[in-house]
């Protein structure tokens, strides 16, 4: 199957123009087998530009429905012709991964960039979008979506095949991007060379769904009430306190009180600044969209033939090292299982650079260039 490049406009960096294709296979699952696959003119270009690919029509989700957005974008970073490097985050990333003149710090900006681990002289690296969409011009959803990892990981699969992407060098995804490898894994085996999972399992833990379940009862409030930043920013207060750790918020902050009832208290006053700067970077209805899509992730771990690194930290509450262990003892083909402490819990991934530097260096060092 040959897909047709057309121009779209986008933001992107200059001399930049993002390319949408052609509308792929009903599904997205039966997308074109690695014979048929011709490497796109955009993986010879060097720098940061946006891809763009239509979906299609009849791109069904697995609990029934189609998305309201016409394509799903992604960037792409680094070195032209060089393997190619996926990288998928949090459920508050996007496809800038790296520094960029348009939009400042990536979201892993200490781990992708010019000598890092993920070390754009020697990578291509591709990052996109979630589904839903969210940003400048886009209409929030009056209900949520209901989307699992598997129809991400099926539109990731709608931009490899336009960029006509035989073989992924390594896919590397933390903590949902680590959900969405993982079901990558599953529907596509044999398109990763090798996954490397940080901070996620093949299904979440009870007691993290119980969390975010009063997250999304704090958005559902707020839309029914018009109080709809007030909602954001309290989710996410009550999310960081799920990210952290009780050593760090010990270390952090002291318990002195205010001097009347009603007053914030210093830890306080620290979550609700974080509340506030949250407001700008979601909407009620993606968050409700992409929290219940964490809570509805399930993969058959057997079923995964891929090598696979897995990261954990012993100190996340979020996705407990025990179900990560678990995931190890039934990967058929566990290549290597890193498991540390760190007083920054789930967020570890995004603050210990250096532990994670030399994981991902010694990771990757034998990608053939």
């Amino acid at each position: 199957m040959t897909l047709a490049l057309i121009s779209t406009e986008t933001t992107e960096e200059p001399s930049c123009k993002a390319s949408v294709g052609a509308p792929a296979p009903k599904g997205g699952a039966q997308i074109g087998a690695p014979a048929a696959r011709r490497p796109s003119e955009l993986l010879q270009r060097d720098g940061a530009h946006d891809v763009a690919v239509a979906i299609p029509d009849d791109f069904e989700l697995d609990f029934g429905g189609t998305l309201t957005q016409k394509r799903v974008i992604g960037r792409l970073h680094g070195k032209a012709n060089a393997p190619l490097i996926v990288v998928a985050g949090g459920i508050s990333a996007d496809r800038y991964v790296h520094r960029t003149e348009t939009k400042g710090l990536g979201w892993w900006s200490g781990a992708v960039g010019v000598r890092a681990p993920i070390d754009l002289t020697r990578f291509r690296v591709l990052a996109f979008d979630f589904a839903p969409e969210f940003g400048e011009g886009v209409k929030d959803a009056k209900t949520p979506l209901t989307i699992t990892t598997q129809d991400q990981a099926r539109l990731l699969a709608l931009l490899l095949d336009h960029l006509g992407v035989e073989k992924v060098a390594a896919f590397i995804g933390c903590s949902y991007g680590g959900m969405i490898a993982l079901a990558f894994g599953e529907l596509f085996p044999d398109w990763a060379e090798q996954l490397v999972v940080v901070s996620a399992a093949h299904r979440p833990h009870p007691l993290a769904t119980a969390w975010r379940g009063i997250q999304r009862r704090i958005l559902q409030l707020g839309l029914e009430t018009g109080r709809i930043d007030q909602a954001v920013g309290l989710a996410r207060e009550l999310a960081m306190t799920t990210y952290r750790t009780q050593e760090e918020f010990g270390d952090r902050f002291d318990s002195e009180a205010p001097s009347h009832a009603g007053q914030a208290y210093p830890v306080c006053d620290y979550l609700q600044a974080r509340g506030r700067a949250y407001r700008d970077r979601t909407t009620p209805s993606r968050w409700l969209s992409l929290s219940d899509s964490i809570d509805r992730h399930r993969v058959e771990p057997e079923a995964i033939s891929a090598p696979v690194t897995l990261i954990g930290f012993t100190t996340d509450r979020l996705c407990p090292i025990e179900d990560m262990r678990e995931l190890a003892d039934r990967l058929p083909n566990l290549w290597r299982f890193e498991q540390h402490a760190s007083v920054y819990g789930h967020d570890a991934f995004l603050k210990e650079d250096k532990l994670v530097a030399d994981i991902l260096t010694s990771v990757l060092k034998d990608i053939d260039q």
